[in-house]
């Protein structure tokens, strides 16, 4: 049976190094940590999410600014109001929350955040600089999957490691970070021939495809490392991965809960980019 991988304690222990940061920039540089979180329309998901960054913030002793924006908020306010942010001092990290309503493309949302600001790590300049491995922030939940493998004790070094999934936001950045820890990273999606003969040989694997369970416990190499980012409900309507957990645990050395696995993790790295880029901003890093 898997240990399982428990994305609470290590998310706590995230933010409480950036708490100690944090505390250390207020006593001897003066400085305060703000993140600006930017919410257009009524999706109850993005609401939640958005509270529980404004949690965060307050536990790590963060300035947190929100900014809910009503669902008809045209492009052109959203763009002009990321602007304003850009140039305000006290905000070090800005944070649109997608998905954004159909008729603003989040593309060019993302294209005017300034990538010194960009916590997400979504912006094409720190995209392009994790692919040469020069970066100053990582994407959160990438990020965060890293920390868990590492709490294992894994060596990534030398290891099969295969990532499913292919999204800009965890399956390519997850490759990327992989590699540079020198593993031999596969990338597989919905084209893939031969998943269940690729997962077996896998001695790491990451799962972001949501769909529930999709894969299996004899899909898994015995004593892999289990990383399920997805998050998804079952016929039952229960929150589940895109693992089937029960079968999984049975063959795995390691593997991550869903709930309580790779979710906590996100907000945590979303803390420590923003110390980051606050550190970064004031010059001290």
């Amino acid at each position: 049976m898997a240990n399982i991988i428990d994305g609470k304690a290590v998310s706590a222990a995230v933010k409480a190094e950036v708490a100690k940061e944090t505390a250390k920039l207020r006593e001897e540089h003066g400085l305060k940590v703000g993140l600006a979180v930017v919410i257009v329309g009524n999706d109850q998901a993005s609401r939640v999410y958005v509270n529980n960054k404004k949690k965060a913030c307050e536990a790590v002793g963060f300035q947190s600014y929100e900014y809910a924006l009503d669902e008809n908020t045209t492009q052109e306010q959203l763009l002009d109001l990321v602007e304003v942010l850009n140039r305000d001092d006290k905000i070090n990290g800005i944070l649109v929350q997608l998905p954004l309503p159909p008729h603003i493309d989040e593309k060019a949302v993302i294209n005017t955040i300034s990538p010194e600001k960009d916590v997400d790590a979504f912006h094409p300049v720190n995209v392009g600089k994790i692919m040469i491995g020069d970066y100053s922030f990582l994407p959160c939940t990438p990020a965060g999957v890293m920390r868990l493998i590492e709490s294992t004790g894994t060596d990534i070094t030398g290891k099969n490691c295969v990532v499913i999934g292919r999204s800009n936001i965890v399956g390519k950045p997850q490759a990327m970070l992989l590699l540079q820890k020198n593993g031999t990273v596969t990338i597989c999606h919905s084209k893939t021939k031969n998943l269940k003969e690729i997962c077996l040989g896998a001695d790491i694997l990451v799962v972001a495809i949501g769909r529930a369970k999709f894969i299996t416990g004899d899909m898994i190499k015995e004593g892999a490392v289990v990383i399920d980012v997805g998050m998804d409900r079952d016929e039952n309507n229960k929150l589940c991965g895109d693992v089937d957990f029960e079968s999984a645990e049975k063959r795995a050395s390691y593997i991550t809960p869903v709930p309580g696995g790779v979710g906590p993790m996100t907000i945590a790295m979303l803390m420590k980019n923003t110390l980051t880029a606050a550190k970064q901003q004031a010059g001290l890093e």
